[in-house]
């Protein structure tokens, strides 16, 4: 998970308990009822730290994907490039071992 994301959830789970730590301090209302509504509000922030999640482990998951695509691409093209070069190498050594070969039969002569 990216720091981007992490950053949202503490500041999601902050307001959460901040905003219920407010509520119970300035409810009007009885008792039963303000436990209701840090329950309500509770069973919500953690539905959205859920969906926050959920949304991250998706991105992740994308991200992933996209960079193993790129990366695959990258190491063909590489690969591809390794062996043109390794052909032009081939190609100049039996150049020069054939060279090497009539230079040697000139020399035995």
């Amino acid at each position: 998970m990216s720091n981007n994301t992490g950053n949202i959830l503490t500041a999601l789970l902050t307001g959460a308990l901040v905003g219920a730590g407010v509520g119970i301090l300035y409810a009007p209302d009885k008792g039963k009822r303000t436990r209701k509504k840090i329950k309500k509000s509770a069973v919500k922030a953690k539905d959205d730290i859920s969906q926050s999640l959920t949304h991250a482990k998706q991105e992740f998951s994308k991200t992933a994907d996209a960079k193993k695509v790129e990366f695959e691409e990258k190491l063909e093209d590489t690969l591809s490039s390794m062996s043109y070069k390794a052909d032009d190498i081939l190609v100049a050594l039996e150049k020069k071992l054939e060279d090497l070969r009539k230079k040697n039969a000139q020399l035995q002569k």
